[in-house]
């Protein structure tokens, strides 16, 4: 039947013992001290194998440039977008794909230059003293390390180890992939300076440079790598602008080597100014193709004239013909012709730009309105606006993905659109009544020429053809050197300030200091949260605190660790602070028994939950400090399952109390004698078949009877009580109760079970010793070594001091 006392379970569970987490952190501060040993180490390792990072810079500024050729008649406008806009453009452009791409394909970094360091491979470029001249059209091992050796200052050999049967290839022709078989193992061939290499898997003509210095005997490594990762890892640039809206900008990249980051800064910057020029020279490109295309068929109609011309003079008095009245009406009608032409040029270039607006996206191609004539400022700066708008948004392609910024633009260049269309329409309207006025004089001058002789009209005719194809040919070829002018007078609105160049300095990293501060932070974080684990895991008495915390149940007495293989520890060392401790124990019983009224003989049962937490240990020695008192005592052996007191003493076991219960012996004849003065001790003798039937017999009671007659004290060693009820039988021969609890090893639900016994008062006058106690941190000097009594300065002339063995003793003592 289930008592009320059985839930006692439920009760003193305690909150967090944060005084005995920071016990327990103190104690492991070894762990500590070697993790963090450790920690720094592995960061002192880290930061002398880490290459060193640097910092190199280049200053640029932008400044639209305006062409001092600009005039009205040239009209050749262009317009990048202001210094601000540019500004943004600039930043876009150095970041993107395609302007990485032509900067690493023209310095054709992604060939890596290597030699052995202190303790890894590092870069090499610009020190080494040989580049290599690859074919880009056929295959180059990709990845693979390259190992170069110079035999002599005209001859090298190339090392390749091959770990498989198939190689991969990169064509940076076309960045494409392929593969080839090697033979699997090491490729060793030697070949002169110069000499072209043509293999499968490589091909280049290796060449040394300039004022290479000494580099026989000396191996270096080459490795090619992949054109888009290695453009990717250049698309990092850091670059800065003034937030105030200055047009300065710094450019900056970080890097272990110094030489290829300057070369890759400039050469960066140069690549922005070609391209940013060949954009703002691309109104005049557009222009002189336009006028290119023109002229060859102008050519062809003004030869086609020209033999006109001459054959009709052929045969005839050329001076009587063109005296008859026709030169007049010729120059007259040259200049109507020459306007008429002029007219349908607009219209016709007009209805071009209409057609394009209406049917194309990309405006970059449009010819300079000035090709047609047409000088109306309305329509010059929308097309050079619209052709800047577009040349932008394709450069922002490779590097932006923001769809926001491409509605912008998209948005601009339909505005302008709008706005050209509306330009066109009323523009060709006024052109058209031109033309018409235009068409009117010519055909009065015509019905004028018709009154002419035959010979005179056609004389008249056939020159003004040729001579309004002459001056339309004079026109384009005007128009095509203003541009080419233009072109040539146009300047980059981007110039260097400060070129990047190696001055010394510029290290950044590695971060050695953070790397010593993390290492400490994870030298004292690792411990700390094993300690964590292991104090929230272990579940184990671990100090006084959790023993009172756990139970109601008195404390009498802290035991420490016996560092002596001998368990008569009070006997050998009658002043240490471990016996002082059992002395403790002595008085705390003497009061127990006072305060129980317990008069002659006084009887102890110590107990314990398991085996092994020092039942016999504790009871030897609270016997022994009895006895060197000078009182009779007695130790019974009552571990009849597990007997081992007979070990202590070096006895046999053939004798004792199962002996006796059986009437096979009396009391004398199973009492021993032992080496310390007034202590008897009774073994447990030959293990019976029945050891709770014998403790519940009849004998047992005699027994108890006649040692109390003839010794003052009774030490009982009685099994656990957590695994036999043989101590709960003795219970009522017993005046106190002893049950010892070892630190580390006995668990704390073994108190919430003593509670249960006590409650229900299967154990009476119960107490208990915490046996095994080191109190590592020493913390408040409280414990140590005895209720009371402390280590340290404190103890100092009470107790023997004890020579502590070095670490190696202990080590070999273990083993």
């Amino acid at each position: 039947m289930l008592d009320i006392k059985d839930f006692t379970v439920f009760e003193n569970h305690s909150s967090f013992d944060f005084k005995g987490f920071l016990i327990k952190i103190v104690s492991y501060w070894k762990w500590f001290l070697i993790s963090l040993v450790v920690a720094l180490m592995i960061a002192y390792q880290v930061n002398v194998r880490k290459e060193k990072i640097y910092e190199i810079e280049t200053l640029i500024s932008v400044k639209e440039e305006t062409n001092p050729l600009f005039t009205s008649n040239t009209s050749l406008v262009f317009n990048w977008g202001g210094a601000s806009d540019q500004i943004q453009t600039i930043s876009t452009t150095l970041q993107s794909r395609s302007h990485n791409e032509l900067v690493v394909d023209k310095l054709q970094f992604y060939i890596d230059y290597l030699k052995q360091g202190e303790y890894n491979l590092v870069d090499a470029y610009g020190a080494v003293p040989f580049y290599v001249d690859i074919d880009k059209k056929q295959g180059q091992i990709a990845g693979n390390l390259i190992a170069i050796k110079f035999i002599s200052e005209n001859e090298y050999e190339i090392r390749i180890p091959f770990e498989g049967t198939s190689v991969s290839l990169i064509h940076y022709w076309d960045n494409s992939r392929s593969n080839t078989s090697v033979v699997e193992g090491e490729f060793v061939k030697k070949y002169k300076v110069g000499e072209q290499v043509s293999l499968p898997f490589l091909n280049w003509k290796l060449q040394i440079k300039d004022n290479p210095g000494l580099y026989k005997g000396n191996e270096y490594f080459v490795r090619f790598n992949n054109f888009d990762g290695t453009v990717s890892s250049y698309r990092n640039l850091n670059v800065k602008s003034d937030d105030k809206g200055s047009s300065i900008i710094t450019l900056g990249m970080q890097g272990t080597n110094k030489a290829r980051m300057v070369e890759y800064l400039n050469s960066t910057v140069k690549m922005l100014m070609k391209r940013q020029l060949e954009s703002k020279n691309l109104f005049a490109i557009n222009t002189i193709s336009f006028i290119d295309s023109t002229l060859v068929a102008m050519e062809s109609n003004l030869k086609q004239t020209g033999d006109e011309l001459k054959s009709f003079r052929k045969g005839k008095n050329i001076y009587e013909v063109e005296d008859g009245g026709g030169a007049k009406f010729s120059d007259k009608i040259l200049g109507f012709d020459l306007e008429r032409d002029a007219v349908n040029r607009k219209i016709t270039y007009y209805n071009s730009l209409k057609a394009y607006l209406k049917n194309s996206v990309d405006y970059s191609k449009l010819p300079a309105p000035s090709v047609a004539g047409i000088e109306d400022p309305n329509i010059v700066v929308n097309v050079s606006k619209l052709i800047a708008l577009s040349t932008q948004r394709s450069e922002m392609a490779y590097a932006v993905k923001s769809e926001k910024i491409f509605r912008d633009f998209d948005n601009q260049m339909e505005a302008i659109k709008n706005v050209l269309l509306e330009n066109i329409v009323s523009v060709k309207a006024s052109l058209q009544y031109d033309l018409a006025i235009v068409e009117s004089k010519i055909n009065q001058a015509e019905s004028k020429i018709k009154s002419l002789p035959d010979d005179q009209q056609e004389l008249i005719k056939i020159k003004r053809k040729y001579d309004l194809n002459d001056n339309i040919y004079n026109t384009f070829l005007q128009k095509r050197s203003e541009a080419d002018i233009v072109k040539a007078a146009n300047l980059s609105d981007i110039h260097f300030i400060d070129p990047a160049k190696d001055i010394g300095g510029g290290l950044v990293g590695p971060k050695t200091g953070v790397n010593y501060v993390l290492a400490l932070f994870l030298g004292l974080l690792l411990p700390l949260l094993f300690i964590v684990v292991l104090f929230f895991i272990n579940n184990s008495i671990q100090n006084p605190e959790d023993v009172s915390s756990h139970s109601s149940i008195p404390l009498i007495g802290v035991v420490g660790i016996n560092t002596d293989h001998n368990n008569l520890a009070v006997f050998e060392k009658p002043k240490s602070a471990l016996s002082e401790s059992f002395r403790s124990i002595r008085s705390s019983l003497q009061f127990l028994y006072k305060k129980n009224n317990v008069a002659g003989a006084k009887t102890l049962m110590i107990t314990s939950s398991v085996s092994g937490e020092g039942k016999t240990f504790c009871s030897i020695n609270i016997a022994t400090v009895f006895a060197l008192s000078e009182k009779k005592t007695v130790i019974v052996g009552l571990d009849l399952r597990k007997p081992k007191l007979f070990t202590e003493f070096n006895l046999s076991n053939d004798v004792g109390v199962v002996n006796y219960l059986i009437k096979q012996k009396s009391l004398d004849e199973i009492v021993n004698h032992t080496s310390v003065p007034f202590l008897d001790v009774i073994l447990s003798g030959p293990v019976p078949p029945n050891p709770s039937e014998l403790i519940l017999s009849e004998g047992m009671k005699e027994l108890m009877d006649e040692l109390k007659a003839n010794y003052d004290y009774i030490i009982l060693d009685t099994p656990p009580v957590g695994l036999v009820a043989d101590a709960l039988e003795l219970d009522q021969y017993c005046d106190v109760t002893l049950y010892i609890v070892r630190q580390n090893f006995t668990k704390k639900e073994m108190i919430t079970l003593l509670n249960n016994r006590v409650n229900r008062g299967e154990l009476h006058n119960a107490s208990i010793i915490l046996n095994g106690f080191e109190n590592k941190a020493k913390y408040g000097g409280g414990y140590g070594y005895g209720y009371g009594y402390g280590n340290g300065n404190y103890s100092n002339g009470y107790h023997e001091e004890e020579n502590k063995k070095s670490i190696f003793k202990r080590i070999f003592k273990k083993k």
